[in-house]
Protein backbone atom coordinates (compact mmCIF):
# COMPACT_ATOMS: atom_id res chain seq x y z
CA UNK A 1 0.00 0.00 0.00
CA UNK A 2 1.18 3.43 -0.84
CA UNK A 3 1.90 5.86 1.96
CA UNK A 4 0.70 9.39 1.64
CA UNK A 5 3.31 12.02 0.78
CA UNK A 6 3.16 13.80 4.11
CA UNK A 7 3.92 10.67 6.03
CA UNK A 8 6.95 9.95 3.84
CA UNK A 9 8.46 13.44 4.42
CA UNK A 10 8.18 13.04 8.14
CA UNK A 11 10.04 9.69 8.04
CA UNK A 12 12.87 11.23 5.97
CA UNK A 13 13.30 14.07 8.45
CA UNK A 14 13.52 11.61 11.31
CA UNK A 15 16.13 9.43 9.51
CA UNK A 16 18.61 12.39 8.51
CA UNK A 17 20.57 13.81 11.40
CA UNK A 18 22.39 17.15 11.18
CA UNK A 19 26.16 16.93 11.54
CA UNK A 20 26.64 13.55 10.02
CA UNK A 21 28.71 14.96 7.06
CA UNK A 22 30.69 17.46 9.09
CA UNK A 23 31.47 14.86 11.72
CA UNK A 24 32.96 12.58 9.13
CA UNK A 25 35.34 15.23 7.76
CA UNK A 26 37.04 16.60 10.87
CA UNK A 27 38.34 15.09 14.12
CA UNK A 28 36.01 17.04 16.26
CA UNK A 29 32.50 16.13 15.49
CA UNK A 30 29.88 18.79 15.53
CA UNK A 31 26.78 18.21 17.59
CA UNK A 32 23.85 16.77 15.85
CA UNK A 33 21.49 19.41 14.74
CA UNK A 34 18.86 19.71 12.19
CA UNK A 35 19.73 20.73 8.56
CA UNK A 36 18.02 24.10 8.89
CA UNK A 37 20.61 25.36 11.37
CA UNK A 38 23.31 25.28 8.75
CA UNK A 39 21.63 28.04 6.75
CA UNK A 40 20.84 30.20 9.69
CA UNK A 41 22.44 33.65 9.96
CA UNK A 42 23.72 33.09 13.42
CA UNK A 43 25.64 29.95 12.45
CA UNK A 44 29.41 30.51 11.96
CA UNK A 45 31.07 29.85 8.55
CA UNK A 46 32.26 26.34 8.01
CA UNK A 47 35.82 26.02 6.80
CA UNK A 48 36.65 22.92 4.75
CA UNK A 49 40.28 21.87 4.73
CA UNK A 50 41.79 20.91 1.30
CA UNK A 51 43.82 17.74 1.32
CA UNK A 52 47.44 17.66 0.02
CA UNK A 53 46.64 15.49 -3.00
CA UNK A 54 45.00 18.40 -4.79
CA UNK A 55 48.45 19.78 -5.99
CA UNK A 56 48.93 16.79 -8.22
CA UNK A 57 45.53 17.41 -9.69
CA UNK A 58 46.42 21.05 -10.34
CA UNK A 59 49.61 20.04 -12.05
CA UNK A 60 47.75 17.50 -14.15
CA UNK A 61 45.18 20.12 -14.99
CA UNK A 62 47.92 22.58 -15.96
CA UNK A 63 49.59 19.90 -18.10
CA UNK A 64 46.28 19.18 -19.73
CA UNK A 65 45.73 22.89 -20.33
CA UNK A 66 49.24 23.20 -21.85
CA UNK A 67 48.64 20.13 -24.01
CA UNK A 68 45.30 21.51 -25.08
CA UNK A 69 46.95 24.85 -25.86
CA UNK A 70 49.67 23.09 -27.84
CA UNK A 71 47.09 21.05 -29.65
CA UNK A 72 45.19 24.17 -30.50
CA UNK A 73 48.43 25.78 -31.73
CA UNK A 74 49.21 22.67 -33.75
CA UNK A 75 45.73 22.76 -35.17
CA UNK A 76 46.20 26.46 -35.99
CA UNK A 77 49.68 26.02 -37.69
CA UNK A 78 48.47 24.73 -41.06
CA UNK A 79 46.73 27.98 -42.02
CA UNK A 80 49.90 29.94 -41.06
CA UNK A 81 52.04 27.66 -43.22
CA UNK A 82 49.56 27.97 -46.05
CA UNK A 83 49.82 31.75 -45.74
CA UNK A 84 53.61 31.53 -45.80
CA UNK A 85 53.49 29.21 -48.83
CA UNK A 86 51.11 31.64 -50.52
CA UNK A 87 53.47 34.48 -49.69
CA UNK A 88 56.38 32.48 -51.12
CA UNK A 89 54.38 31.67 -54.23
CA UNK A 90 53.41 35.29 -54.52
CA UNK A 91 57.04 36.33 -54.02
CA UNK A 92 58.18 33.97 -56.82
CA UNK A 93 55.57 35.36 -59.18
CA UNK A 94 56.49 38.88 -58.13
CA UNK A 95 60.14 38.05 -58.76
CA UNK A 96 59.33 36.76 -62.22
CA UNK A 97 57.31 39.87 -62.92
CA UNK A 98 60.08 42.08 -61.58
CA UNK A 99 62.65 40.18 -63.65
CA UNK A 100 60.53 40.60 -66.74
CA UNK A 101 60.07 44.27 -66.02
CA UNK A 102 63.81 44.69 -65.47
CA UNK A 103 64.57 42.81 -68.67
CA UNK A 104 62.14 44.99 -70.59
CA UNK A 105 63.64 48.12 -69.06
CA UNK A 106 67.15 46.94 -69.96
CA UNK A 107 66.01 46.13 -73.49
CA UNK A 108 64.47 49.59 -73.75
CA UNK A 109 67.67 51.18 -72.46
CA UNK A 110 69.77 49.15 -74.91
CA UNK A 111 67.50 50.18 -77.77
CA UNK A 112 67.77 53.79 -76.69
CA UNK A 113 71.56 53.49 -76.53
CA UNK A 114 71.62 51.85 -79.97
CA UNK A 115 69.45 54.62 -81.35
CA UNK A 116 71.74 57.22 -79.83
CA UNK A 117 74.81 55.44 -81.23
CA UNK A 118 73.19 55.17 -84.66
CA UNK A 119 72.33 58.85 -84.55
CA UNK A 120 75.89 59.69 -83.55
CA UNK A 121 77.23 57.48 -86.36
CA UNK A 122 74.90 59.11 -88.84
CA UNK A 123 76.02 62.53 -87.66
CA UNK A 124 79.66 61.49 -88.00
CA UNK A 125 79.03 60.09 -91.46
CA UNK A 126 77.20 63.23 -92.45
CA UNK A 127 80.02 65.40 -91.09
CA UNK A 128 82.61 63.20 -92.83
CA UNK A 129 80.62 63.35 -96.04
CA UNK A 130 80.43 67.11 -95.71
CA UNK A 131 84.15 67.36 -95.02
CA UNK A 132 84.89 64.96 -97.89
CA UNK A 133 82.65 66.89 -100.19
CA UNK A 134 84.32 70.06 -98.99
CA UNK A 135 87.77 68.55 -99.50
CA UNK A 136 86.74 67.13 -102.85
CA UNK A 137 85.22 70.42 -103.84
CA UNK A 138 88.34 72.22 -102.59
CA UNK A 139 90.60 69.77 -104.42
CA UNK A 140 88.33 69.95 -107.44
CA UNK A 141 88.42 73.72 -107.40
CA UNK A 142 92.18 73.67 -106.84
CA UNK A 143 92.61 71.20 -109.71
CA UNK A 144 90.36 73.33 -111.90
CA UNK A 145 92.32 76.43 -110.97
CA UNK A 146 95.59 74.65 -111.69
CA UNK A 147 94.21 73.42 -115.01
CA UNK A 148 93.02 76.90 -115.90
CA UNK A 149 96.37 78.32 -114.90
CA UNK A 150 98.15 75.68 -116.95
CA UNK A 151 95.98 76.40 -119.96
CA UNK A 152 96.49 80.12 -119.46
CA UNK A 153 100.25 79.57 -119.18
CA UNK A 154 100.24 77.44 -122.33
CA UNK A 155 98.32 80.06 -124.23
CA UNK A 156 100.62 82.74 -122.85
CA UNK A 157 103.67 80.69 -123.89
CA UNK A 158 102.33 80.43 -127.42
CA UNK A 159 102.11 84.21 -127.49
CA UNK A 160 105.61 84.59 -126.01
CA UNK A 161 108.87 84.79 -127.95
CA UNK A 162 112.29 84.00 -126.42
CA UNK A 163 115.08 86.33 -127.58
CA UNK A 164 118.61 85.19 -126.72
CA UNK A 165 122.15 86.53 -127.09
CA UNK A 166 121.19 90.16 -126.53
CA UNK A 167 123.87 92.65 -125.50
CA UNK A 168 123.82 93.94 -121.94
CA UNK A 169 123.20 97.45 -123.20
CA UNK A 170 119.90 96.40 -124.83
CA UNK A 171 116.81 98.21 -123.56
CA UNK A 172 113.05 97.76 -123.77
CA UNK A 173 112.76 100.50 -126.39
CA UNK A 174 115.22 98.69 -128.68
CA UNK A 175 113.22 95.44 -128.51
CA UNK A 176 109.92 97.26 -129.03
CA UNK A 177 111.26 98.99 -132.10
CA UNK A 178 112.45 95.62 -133.42
CA UNK A 179 109.24 93.58 -132.85
CA UNK A 180 106.40 96.13 -132.97
CA UNK A 181 106.04 95.69 -136.73
CA UNK A 182 104.72 92.12 -136.18
CA UNK A 183 101.91 93.04 -133.80
CA UNK A 184 100.89 94.63 -130.54
CA UNK A 185 103.32 93.85 -127.70
CA UNK A 186 101.86 93.15 -124.28
CA UNK A 187 105.05 93.02 -122.15
CA UNK A 188 108.83 92.65 -122.29
CA UNK A 189 110.95 91.20 -119.48
CA UNK A 190 114.71 90.58 -119.29
CA UNK A 191 116.25 87.38 -117.88
CA UNK A 192 119.71 85.82 -117.27
CA UNK A 193 121.05 89.00 -115.71
CA UNK A 194 124.12 88.73 -113.48
CA UNK A 195 123.92 91.38 -110.72
CA UNK A 196 126.97 93.41 -109.83
CA UNK A 197 126.56 92.41 -106.16
CA UNK A 198 125.20 89.26 -104.57
CA UNK A 199 122.92 91.27 -102.28
CA UNK A 200 121.11 92.84 -105.24
CA UNK A 201 118.33 90.84 -106.90
CA UNK A 202 118.10 90.37 -110.65
CA UNK A 203 114.99 92.52 -110.89
CA UNK A 204 116.64 95.43 -109.10
CA UNK A 205 119.78 94.94 -111.20
CA UNK A 206 117.68 95.10 -114.39
CA UNK A 207 115.87 98.24 -113.24
CA UNK A 208 118.96 100.05 -111.99
CA UNK A 209 121.26 98.59 -114.68
CA UNK A 210 123.65 97.24 -112.05
CA UNK A 211 125.05 94.32 -114.08
CA UNK A 212 128.32 92.48 -113.49
CA UNK A 213 131.16 93.94 -115.64
CA UNK A 214 132.13 90.50 -116.99
CA UNK A 215 128.55 89.82 -118.18
CA UNK A 216 128.29 90.45 -121.92
CA UNK A 217 124.80 89.29 -122.90
CA UNK A 218 121.24 88.88 -121.56
CA UNK A 219 118.03 87.15 -122.64
CA UNK A 220 114.51 88.49 -122.90
CA UNK A 221 110.87 87.41 -123.34
CA UNK A 222 108.53 89.37 -125.61
CA UNK A 223 104.80 88.68 -125.06
CA UNK A 224 102.39 89.50 -127.90
CA UNK A 225 98.62 89.86 -127.63
CA UNK A 226 98.03 87.46 -130.51
CA UNK A 227 99.57 84.05 -131.16
CA UNK A 228 99.92 84.69 -134.88
CA UNK A 229 102.04 87.77 -134.16
CA UNK A 230 104.47 85.64 -132.16
CA UNK A 231 104.80 83.22 -135.09
CA UNK A 232 105.56 86.12 -137.40
CA UNK A 233 108.26 87.42 -135.03
CA UNK A 234 110.28 84.23 -135.54
CA UNK A 235 111.55 85.74 -138.78
CA UNK A 236 113.95 87.86 -136.73
CA UNK A 237 115.97 84.77 -135.78
CA UNK A 238 119.66 85.25 -136.62
CA UNK A 239 119.49 89.00 -137.18
CA UNK A 240 122.47 91.01 -135.96
CA UNK A 241 121.12 93.46 -133.42
CA UNK A 242 124.59 94.80 -132.59
CA UNK A 243 128.15 94.16 -133.66
CA UNK A 244 128.94 90.53 -132.80
CA UNK A 245 125.42 89.76 -131.45
CA UNK A 246 123.20 87.59 -133.65
CA UNK A 247 119.98 87.09 -131.71
CA UNK A 248 118.20 83.74 -131.38
CA UNK A 249 114.42 83.99 -131.59
CA UNK A 250 112.27 80.99 -130.66
CA UNK A 251 108.83 80.25 -129.18
CA UNK A 252 108.73 79.93 -125.38
CA UNK A 253 106.24 77.01 -125.38
CA UNK A 254 107.54 73.65 -124.17
CA UNK A 255 105.88 71.85 -127.06
CA UNK A 256 108.20 73.43 -129.57
CA UNK A 257 110.29 70.64 -131.10
CA UNK A 258 113.72 71.00 -132.69
CA UNK A 259 114.86 68.99 -135.64
CA UNK A 260 117.61 66.68 -134.33
CA UNK A 261 118.62 65.66 -137.88
CA UNK A 262 119.78 69.22 -138.56
CA UNK A 263 121.56 69.63 -135.19
CA UNK A 264 124.95 68.67 -133.74
CA UNK A 265 126.12 68.40 -130.14
CA UNK A 266 129.25 70.27 -129.03
CA UNK A 267 131.37 69.27 -126.08
CA UNK A 268 134.50 70.50 -124.27
CA UNK A 269 133.67 74.13 -124.97
CA UNK A 270 135.32 76.99 -123.13
CA UNK A 271 133.35 78.48 -120.24
CA UNK A 272 133.80 82.03 -121.56
CA UNK A 273 132.79 81.20 -125.12
CA UNK A 274 130.26 83.37 -126.95
CA UNK A 275 127.54 82.28 -129.32
CA UNK A 276 129.00 84.27 -132.24
CA UNK A 277 132.35 82.49 -131.85
CA UNK A 278 130.61 79.13 -132.34
CA UNK A 279 128.62 80.53 -135.27
CA UNK A 280 131.80 81.74 -137.01
CA UNK A 281 133.52 78.38 -136.40
CA UNK A 282 130.70 76.38 -138.06
CA UNK A 283 129.69 78.96 -140.69
CA UNK A 284 131.93 77.13 -143.19
CA UNK A 285 129.71 74.01 -143.04
CA UNK A 286 126.50 75.85 -144.02
CA UNK A 287 123.93 78.37 -142.96
CA UNK A 288 123.56 78.36 -139.16
CA UNK A 289 119.99 78.82 -137.94
CA UNK A 290 120.78 79.01 -134.25
CA UNK A 291 123.47 78.46 -131.60
CA UNK A 292 122.70 77.50 -128.03
CA UNK A 293 125.43 77.38 -125.39
CA UNK A 294 124.09 76.01 -122.10
CA UNK A 295 124.97 78.40 -119.28
CA UNK A 296 124.58 78.70 -115.54
CA UNK A 297 121.63 80.87 -114.55
CA UNK A 298 123.34 82.36 -111.51
CA UNK A 299 126.75 83.20 -112.95
CA UNK A 300 126.05 83.33 -116.70
CA UNK A 301 129.11 81.19 -117.48
CA UNK A 302 128.95 78.31 -119.92
CA UNK A 303 128.77 74.68 -118.74
CA UNK A 304 131.08 73.38 -121.46
CA UNK A 305 128.54 72.08 -124.01
CA UNK A 306 126.00 73.40 -126.51
CA UNK A 307 124.11 72.81 -129.76
CA UNK A 308 124.22 74.13 -133.32
CA UNK A 309 121.17 74.05 -135.60
CA UNK A 310 121.82 74.15 -139.38
CA UNK A 311 119.44 74.95 -142.17
CA UNK A 312 120.14 71.74 -144.11
CA UNK A 313 121.11 68.19 -143.17
CA UNK A 314 124.11 68.35 -145.52
CA UNK A 315 125.76 70.85 -143.18
CA UNK A 316 125.65 68.23 -140.41
CA UNK A 317 127.96 65.87 -142.35
CA UNK A 318 130.45 68.70 -142.85
CA UNK A 319 130.21 69.73 -139.18
CA UNK A 320 131.09 66.20 -138.04
CA UNK A 321 134.46 66.58 -139.82
CA UNK A 322 135.26 69.41 -137.39
CA UNK A 323 135.44 66.92 -134.51
CA UNK A 324 138.58 67.49 -132.38
CA UNK A 325 139.05 70.90 -134.02
CA UNK A 326 140.46 73.71 -131.86
CA UNK A 327 138.14 76.49 -130.72
CA UNK A 328 139.40 79.10 -128.26
CA UNK A 329 142.39 76.92 -127.39
CA UNK A 330 140.34 73.70 -126.74
CA UNK A 331 139.65 70.60 -128.85
CA UNK A 332 135.90 70.48 -129.19
CA UNK A 333 133.85 67.32 -129.55
CA UNK A 334 131.27 67.23 -132.35
CA UNK A 335 128.59 64.50 -132.42
CA UNK A 336 125.13 63.88 -133.70
CA UNK A 337 122.37 64.48 -131.17
CA UNK A 338 121.26 60.83 -131.37
CA UNK A 339 124.85 59.55 -130.98
CA UNK A 340 125.12 61.40 -127.71
CA UNK A 341 122.34 59.24 -126.24
CA UNK A 342 123.98 56.06 -127.52
CA UNK A 343 127.31 57.13 -125.99
CA UNK A 344 125.54 57.76 -122.70
CA UNK A 345 124.05 54.24 -122.77
CA UNK A 346 127.46 52.72 -123.51
CA UNK A 347 128.94 54.64 -120.57
CA UNK A 348 126.20 53.33 -118.28
CA UNK A 349 126.86 49.77 -119.42
CA UNK A 350 130.60 50.18 -118.87
CA UNK A 351 129.93 51.40 -115.33
CA UNK A 352 127.75 48.36 -114.60
CA UNK A 353 129.14 45.81 -112.06
CA UNK A 354 131.35 42.99 -113.38
CA UNK A 355 129.07 40.29 -112.03
CA UNK A 356 126.34 41.21 -114.47
CA UNK A 357 128.80 41.14 -117.41
CA UNK A 358 130.04 37.71 -116.38
CA UNK A 359 126.53 36.32 -116.14
CA UNK A 360 125.72 37.55 -119.65
CA UNK A 361 128.89 35.94 -120.95
CA UNK A 362 128.07 32.64 -119.31
CA UNK A 363 124.59 32.68 -120.79
CA UNK A 364 126.01 33.33 -124.24
CA UNK A 365 128.53 30.49 -123.91
CA UNK A 366 125.77 28.09 -122.92
CA UNK A 367 123.41 29.05 -125.73
CA UNK A 368 122.09 26.42 -128.15
CA UNK A 369 123.70 28.10 -131.19
CA UNK A 370 127.28 27.93 -129.90
CA UNK A 371 127.24 24.33 -128.65
CA UNK A 372 125.94 21.19 -130.39
CA UNK A 373 126.30 17.85 -128.61
CA UNK A 374 125.41 14.19 -129.20
CA UNK A 375 122.78 12.15 -127.47
CA UNK A 376 124.15 9.82 -124.83
CA UNK A 377 122.86 6.25 -124.47
CA UNK A 378 120.90 5.92 -121.23
CA UNK A 379 122.34 3.50 -118.63
CA UNK A 380 120.32 0.46 -117.68
CA UNK A 381 119.35 0.40 -114.06
CA UNK A 382 119.26 -2.87 -112.05
CA UNK A 383 115.74 -3.53 -110.92
CA UNK A 384 116.76 -6.30 -108.48
CA UNK A 385 117.27 -5.07 -104.93
CA UNK A 386 120.73 -5.48 -103.46
CA UNK A 387 121.21 -8.01 -100.67
CA UNK A 388 122.65 -6.82 -97.42
CA UNK A 389 125.78 -8.60 -96.20
CA UNK A 390 124.99 -10.59 -93.09
CA UNK A 391 127.65 -11.46 -90.52
CA UNK A 392 127.41 -14.79 -88.60
CA UNK A 393 126.77 -14.54 -84.89
CA UNK A 394 130.11 -16.10 -83.87
CA UNK A 395 132.09 -13.60 -85.95
CA UNK A 396 129.95 -10.75 -84.77
CA UNK A 397 130.68 -11.69 -81.14
CA UNK A 398 134.44 -11.88 -81.85
CA UNK A 399 134.40 -8.49 -83.51
CA UNK A 400 132.69 -7.05 -80.51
Amino acid sequence: ARHPPAAEEEKAEEEYVVGQVSGSLGAGAAPAAPLARLFSSAAPPVLVAVPGGNKKRKRAEEVEKVSEHQGSSIIQEPPVKAKKARKKERSKAEKKLSDRENALEQADEEEDQKLLQNKAKQKKKASQAITKSGVNSATGTAAKQQKRKRVADETADRRTVFVGNLPVSCTVQVLKSLFKKYGQIQSIRFRSLVPAEDTVSKKVAAIKHKVHPNAKFVNAYVVFKEECDAQKALKENGTEIASGFHIRVDTASKNSSHDTKRSVFLGNLSYDIRDDAVREHFHVCGDVVGVRVVRDRRTGLGKGFGYVLFENTDAVHLALKLNNSVLMGRKIRVQRVGEKKKAQKSLDQSRAPKDRVDTTRKKKSCSSDSFVGEKATPLRKNTKPKRLKTIPRNKAGKNK
